[in-house]
């Protein structure tokens, strides 16, 4: 049912000032009145008590609220320009100064004009005094708030006072029924909806602030636990729409998966083993798998993608992989069609990078099926790529890709009928399988809030022979030793990587660069041969590098993070990573994983440039205490937050605005609890409230959840 048409309690804006205010309302996600109730408060002033100017001056730097007549009010222009306006009451005097302001102030704060003022007062050189505070123009016995005043976020041109008003007006529309029944409220222990909404809003000054301030005041806990249950609902219900569309079984674990397990030259681990079963099993299903594949950096995952492969070819269906770089991707194909084409598959490369005529034999390969494996980049999701039986979808380093391009490829459905166009119209659209891969680990925490709609499939042990790395933080200052020892690893038959945050010079970061450090190592060790790669590169131009490195070739590559995945040099087993204050927890991690693949003990350097800040020496404390993946992103979502740790804006994940989980774990267990049981009551009544809830609190915003 329609919300009521509003009627404005002051004139109407004129139409560009109210265009104007839709449009920043909307850059902060307020469309609906809904959206405006549920845009809580980021914290609360006290202006329900005023306090006398002399005894404000006498509290120290606290805040306080004052109200005076004002007596002078001058621009002056020593040691700047800046606004001086002196309020009085009868105890005392009050300096106000304002460094920015406009000419307008200077009449609406003359001589004779009562003001209310708030900030944190201090005792200066000539008595009290408060730089910027928050003010009015009252009259004299105006009445005080009884409630404290609420302060939202708010964006360029939207004032606090709008806001409050707008939100106020949104509070008389909207429909305040509660999504959860007396008995749910009673069970999980929460406040009513409109209760906690509205005590939110203008909380009265006996509130716990410090509850309020913490977000765990009752009223916050129920804010919370919708946000996540309206997130837990949205996912799991993606989880059964999924079940129920239609996919191609891949029952056949046969010649070919035989074939390569008995051609690689080691024995999976039992991890690898028990990943490659359940992945096998969903495989089998007529509805599409939707897995993600954890695994530390080395872990063996591009075995279990080859098995996965394995087994959709071996049913009579193709399979795609796809990474976010051409590195990977080059990386990919190497290993993998070095294992498969000797069994007689088929494998296609498709990058953007490819040559007209190179371009046209893949996608004809591609399109006539015969091309059985297919590897490659986001080249892989344009139109003109067609599948003839696609059965199987890998994408690497998923969390790279924007949602978009994930679902992109997964689209590339065909149907069951294949022939004429009467029978084209008749068939049944199917989608492929999807493994999803990752050497991020993801905490338990996160997966369980952020992936209930997948399966997870966790490699939590290393190949047997990989040694430990060794990690030290070396001060930039000792840049001499490290060159030294560079060339020792070198001169003892080893290789090794220098990796630089940017590709040149930046006057805003200033950085050691990689053209730079290549300049400095070609000079200081003249006697070695020195490779550059980055971003910047032709990919032809990449690859000649790359393979001097890999064949030895190459003692020291100089690398921007385009080698963070995928490169498998065995050889190298030493590592310096310029300017690590630079770089997240989780890029260190990946960087250093290019080392100890091999037999040798391998070393990462982390050069730092001092004074660090508490992160980074966070960072660099965790570097050196653990090689351990899914500690490391335990840490990680402890420093960064959930939003950043996910990459949201690429993942196009939902981040929650209220909950926090290194804190609400405990909320996350009964909203996702209470989600399962309101799905499985098929009553209209239960999935009513379903559908309440998420158009409350997700509006039609419920695809951006799904990964």
């Amino acid at each position: 049912m329609p919300a009521p048409k509003r009627k404005p309690a002051t004139p109407a804006p004129s139409a560009p000032v109210a265009n104007t205010r839709a449009s920043k309302l909307e850059k902060l996600g307020l469309r609906t009145d809904m959206d405006l109730v549920l845009h809580l408060p980021l914290r609360y002033e006290d202006e329900t008590e005023i306090i006398a100017i002399q005894q404000a001056g006498m509290m120290g730097t606290s805040v306080a609220q004052v109200e005076g007549v004002v007596t002078a009010c001058d621009i002056q222009y020593r040691p700047r320009r800046q606004l001086i306006v002196t309020i009085a009451d009868d105890s005392g005097q009050l300096v106000m100064r304002f460094l920015n302001f406009y000419g307008s102030q200077t009449k609406q704060l003359a001589v004779g004009t009562r003001v209310r003022a708030r900030g944190e007062i201090r005792h200066g050189f000539f008595g009290a005094e408060v730089v910027h505070p928050n003010y009015k123009v009252v009259l004299e016995g105006a009445p005080l708030p009884d409630v404290l005043t609420p302060v939202y976020p708010a964006g360029e041109g939207l004032s606090q006072v709008f806001l409050r008003k707008a939100i106020a007006d949104a509070m008389q529309h909207i429909e305040w029924r509660d999504t959860l029944s007396p008995a749910q409220l009673a069970a999980q222990q929460l406040m009513p909806f409109e209760t906690a909404v509205r005590l939110l809003h203008n909380p009265p000054p006996e509130v716990d602030e410090h509850a309020l301030e913490d977000r765990s005041h009752p009223a916050w806990v129920r804010m919370k636990f919708d946000e996540l249950l309206a997130q837990q609902l949205s996912l799991k219900r993606a989880q059964v729409a999924r079940r129920a569309k239609n996919a191609r079984a891949l029952p056949v674990v046969g010649q070919l998966s035989a074939a390569f397990l008995a051609t690689l030259p080691f024995s999976l681990t039992k991890a690898q083993q028990r990943v490659v079963a359940e992945i096998s099993v969903d495989l089998r299903a007529s509805f599409p798998m939707q897995r993600l594949l954890q695994g530390d950096v080395g872990s063996g995952k591009t075995v279990v993608a080859a098995l996965a492969a394995a087994q959709a070819i071996d049913s009579g269906y193709q399979a795609v992989l796809m990474a976010p770089t051409e590195i990977l991707a080059d990386q990919h194909f190497r290993k993998i069609a070095a294992w498969m084409e000797p069994l007689g598959v088929r494998v296609a490369w498709l990058t953007g990078s490819l040559k007209k005529k190179e371009k046209l034999a893949s996608l004809a390969m591609i399109e006539s099926g015969e091309a059985q494996l297919v590897i490659g980049t986001h080249a892989l999701i344009q139109d003109s790529v067609q599948f003839a039986r696609l059965g199987l979808v890998i994408v690497d380093e998923q969390h790279r890709f924007g949602v978009g391009q994930r679902l992109a490829l997964r689209n590339k459905t065909t149907s069951e009928n294949g022939g004429n166009e009467a029978a084209e119209k008749s068939a049944v659209a199917v989608v492929p399988h999807q493994l999803m891969m990752s050497a991020t680990p993801i905490p338990r925490t996160l997966a369980m809030t952020y992936y209930a709609d997948l399966e997870i499939s966790v490699i939590d042990e290393l190949p047997p022979g990989r040694t430990p790395i060794v990690t030290r933080a070396v001060n930039q200052m000792r840049r001499d030793e490290v060159i030294e020892r560079v060339h020792a690893a070198v001169q003892d038959g080893r290789q090794a990587y220098w990796v630089c945050p940017l590709i040149e010079e930046s006057e805003a970061l200033q950085l050691q660069t990689a053209t730079e450090t290549y300049a400095m190592l070609v000079e200081a060790l003249s006697d070695l041969r020195i490779g550059l790669v980055h971003g910047r590169l032709k990919q032809a131009e990449k690859q000649e590098v790359m393979d001097a490195f890999s064949a030895g070739a190459c003692h020291v590559l100089v690398a921007t993070t385009v080698i963070e995945v995928g490169v498998d040099v065995p050889n190298a087993s030493l590592m310096v990573i310029e300017h690590a204050e630079r770089f997240g927890l989780s890029q260190l991690h990946q960087l250093r994983g290019r080392v100890g693949r091999g037999s040798a003990a391998s070393v990462c350097l982390l050069l730092y440039q001092s004074p660090l800040g508490h992160i980074a020496k966070q960072r660099l404390m965790t570097m050196r205490e653990t090689t351990d993946g899914f500690e490391i992103a335990r840490r990680d979502l402890e420093i960064r937050g959930p939003g950043e740790f996910l990459g949201a804006r690429q993942s196009g994940q939902a981040m929650l605005r209220f909950a926090d989980l290194t804190t609400d774990q405990w909320l996350v267990d009964r909203a996702r609890d209470l989600a399962q049981t309101l799905l499985q009551d098929p009553t209209p009544a239960k999935q009513a409230t379903v559908s309440a809830h998420l158009a409350r609190w997700l509006g039609g915003r419920e695809d951006f959840l799904k990964v």
